[in-house]
């Protein structure tokens, strides 16, 4: 069995993407994702996306972590299946398409995708450490001297801390200011269980945390990680946020065939 595959990067957070909208991928076998995704036997990736066809838009996005299990919402995924869509013919300038948390919509402007990411109702502040809810979970945790924390240890032990048992576990976002419109994120991923080079949902909560704090009901800020810079844009009403959009890169990097005989 073949398997076409093609591969994309948002700010160094890799994907596989498969054009399923036949429905031949074989979903469930948690095996065989996260075998392909496997850096050293498999393709190599943070995660794998399919793409499917929906009713009421463009397209749907399945996304699932690297250790092959069906995962929240991935916010650098949903820019690179947008530009996975564009690629294969289906949207140009914009698209819509709906994930596990709901509708999104996104504008193309060459290379780099904006994409509108949910409403954020869900968040608690403090200095000590923050919880946002961007699609999926994320725990904000301030630090000094992020260029040199021990994001994979430190991570890990917040991952699975008993306050986050109800969430199946969190992501962890360590976060550091640079200036009065930039912030700099390194991010542990649950399901990947490592520090990848950017988290999309990761970086929205980081960048809400900074505007809940801060006081800055409506604005755009610069978002630094180990795989590039991508931008946030807010604006809060009613105690929440809407309007949230994740601003940056998405490329793809090759295509494929992996034959799962060998």
């Amino acid at each position: 069995m073949n398997i076409k595959f093609y591969k994309y990067q948002g700010a160094g957070n890799d994907f596989i993407m498969i054009d399923d909208r036949s429905l031949n991928f074989p979903k469930d076998n948690i095996q065989l994702v996260s075998h392909m995704c496997n850096r050293h036997f498999g393709i190599g990736s943070d995660g794998l996306i399919l793409l499917q066809n929906d009713t009421l838009s463009d397209f749907r996005m399945v996304y699932y972590n690297s250790d092959g299990n069906e995962s929240t919402m991935c916010g650098n995924g949903g820019r690179c299946i947008v530009a996975f869509a564009r690629d294969l013919g289906i949207i140009d300038k914009i698209a819509t398409f709906n994930a596990i948390d709901g509708g999104h919509i996104a504008e193309i402007n060459y290379d780099i995708i904006k994409l509108k990411m949910i409403n954020v109702k869900e968040y608690t502040v403090s200095d000590q450490y923050s919880f946002f809810q961007t699609g999926s979970p994320h725990h904000i945790q301030p630090v000094n001297n992020l260029k040199n924390h021990d994001v994979y240890n430190e991570g890990k032990k917040i991952r699975y801390a008993e306050m986050y048992n109800s969430t199946g576990g969190t992501n962890v976002n360590f976060v550091e200011p640079i200036s009065k419109d930039e912030i700099f994120v390194r991010t542990y991923e649950r399901g990947v269980e490592d520090e990848t080079l950017a988290c999309g949902t990761g970086v929205t909560a980081a960048a809400l945390d900074f505007a809940e704090k801060n006081n800055i009901r409506m604005g755009e800020l610069k978002v630094k990680v180990l795989g590039g810079e991508l931008k946030v844009y807010w604006f809060k009403k009613h105690d929440y946020y809407q309007d949230v959009w994740l601003e940056g890169p998405a490329k793809n990097v090759f295509k494929g065939e992996l034959d799962l005989d060998l």
